[in-house]
């Protein structure tokens, strides 16, 4: 739910198609860098909310799926170059995103974005606020008239930044925050909750109507029979549930 458009792939040949149900395999794009959403574990092997989400997915809609990792800044231009058929990776469903490629219905309801910092009474309106780039966070402090944006290519750097004061506060999904602030005695959230994007959901090419459509039904198979709900205590506990 952290990201938001690269306007980068308006300029990009939209005229790729996935052959859904030939035989092809789906290749699952993801960032492999956002726990608990996707991470890569210890085997190297992508891990997480989104890889057992997907994995399930694709047994329910009957296709061959494997794992492909992409670096965040250019997850939107190597969907629609090709270089994968899907986005499952902590996306939010955005407006301008949609305006370059399509998205399945949310996988999750829209959880709260919040603030870390090394210390209590941060001011977060006027001070020095860190994010990763190309993010709804990023693009929502962006839009505040008192605040600065640094802005860094990787969830990881943010932290690094506020730990050597060089942000006053990092914004992010409360989901990836929180485990972050338990394990780290000088970490803390603090103010309010902010609530931003419209859900997660799977980032697919304009021209991939007929897989979007197979997704679609397995998101929704899943929502029916209550296992996206137990996806969701499991790996994102306190998210809002379908």
């Amino acid at each position: 739910m952290k990201k938001i458009l690269l306007t980068t792939a308006l300029t990009l040949s939209a005229g790729i198609a996935f052959a859904a149900g030939h035989g092809q395999t789906v290749r699952m794009g993801t960032e492999g860098a956002y726990p608990p959403y996707n991470f890569l574990n210890d085997a190297g092997e992508v891990d997480g909310f989104e890889r057992e989400l997907g994995d399930e997915l694709c047994k329910r809609a009957e296709l061959k799926c494997e794992w492909v990792t992409n670096e965040w800044d250019s997850i939107i231009p190597n969907l629609v170059s090709g270089n994968y058929d899907t986005i499952i990776a902590g996306m939010s469903i955005t407006a301008e995103r949609d305006e370059v490629i399509d998205f399945t219905q949310n996988y999750t309801q829209p959880d709260p974005s919040a603030y870390l910092a090394a210390a209590e009474g941060v001011d977060l309106e006027n001070g020095v606020i860190a994010a990763q780039a190309s993010t709804i966070q990023a693009s929502h402090i962006a839009s505040m008239s008192g605040a600065t944006l640094l802005e860094f290519a990787t969830p990881e750097e943010t932290i690094a930044a506020v730990r050597n004061g060089e942000a006053d506060a990092v914004l992010a999904d409360k989901a990836f925050l929180d485990p972050i602030a338990e394990a780290e005695s000088d970490l803390m959230i603090v103010g309010e909750d902010v609530l931003l994007g419209g859900g997660i959901g799977m980032g697919i090419r304009e021209s991939d109507a007929e897989l979007k459509a197979k997704f679609d039904a397995a998101i929704q198979s899943m929502k029916d029979d209550g296992s996206l709900n137990a996806l969701i205590v499991k790996w994102l506990p306190g998210s809002a549930t379908f």
